[in-house]
């Protein structure tokens, strides 16, 4: 559904990342993992037509989309929750969904849409009348990513879901995660809580200063001694 081929993107005279070349398959989740400043936001931004990438090819279904808009980005299937959540604070919980979906044309499914994110997040239902602004950390990100997928997104971007949040609420955010794919949302998610991603992912990819320097099945990362020694504290003991 996506690939990436010898994409290189800078800040300026600094390059953030380079030649990073990922595959994310259509009804798969794919995990991009590594430390702070490992270019993990950059590499999303780049994807979503926040930022352009000075070399390399981006394609998604077949089209090359580097140095598209992001609202085209959008209207193709492409949806961002972005690192931070960037929820509008001073709107309710119902005009933040209703945004989500503000390119659509079908009122019917919007509202329908709108049902089953009340399904998926009930916190929602319960607060659709209070300002975005006002919720806890744990009830914004579930409002980020109802508001995403309110666009009806064929491949859902995850920029740290599980960042500043309670162990239970990353545990609930990443069973609705696990849910939306099963659903049919093909799912490219970045992360630092390396254990959590691992074990949802089909496949993941670690990136170390701008470079892709490990992939496989997150399973098997999972069990990798050497991503074990630098991102889960220690040696794998059998």
């Amino acid at each position: 559904m996506l690939s990436m081929r010898d994409v290189s993107t800078s800040y300026g005279q600094i390059k953030a990342i380079r030649d990073i070349s990922i595959d994310v398959p259509e009804g798969k989740i794919v995990g991009l993992i590594g430390a702070n400043g490992a270019g993990k936001t950059t590499t999303m931004k780049t994807i979503a037509g926040l930022l352009k990438p000075e070399k390399g090819t981006i394609t998604f279904e077949g089209k090359r989309v580097d140095g598209w808009k992001p609202y085209r980005l959008v209207q193709a299937g492409l949806a961002l929750v972005p690192e931070g959540r960037a929820i509008l604070g001073q709107m309710t919980v119902l005009e933040n969904l209703e945004m989500g979906a503000y390119q659509r044309k079908d009122p019917a499914g919007v509202k329908q849409d709108l049902e089953k994110m009340m399904t998926w997040f009930p916190i929602l239902r319960e607060r659709i009348d209070q300002l975005g602004g006002t919720m806890s950390g744990g009830q914004q990100q579930m409002l980020a990513i109802a508001r995403a997928l309110m666009s009806r997104p064929k491949l859902l971007l995850l920029d740290e879901p599980s960042m500043g949040l309670a162990p239970i609420v990353v545990s609930e955010i990443f069973r609705t995660i696990k849910e939306i794919n099963r659903e049919g949302t093909t799912i490219l998610i970045v992360e630092q809580n390396v254990k959590q991603v691992l074990k949802i992912a089909d496949y993941g990819y670690v990136l170390e200063a701008g470079r892709i320097v490990y992939e496989g099945d997150g399973k098997s990362l999972l069990n990798d001694e050497k991503v074990t020694e630098a991102y889960l504290g220690g040696k794998k003991h059998a």
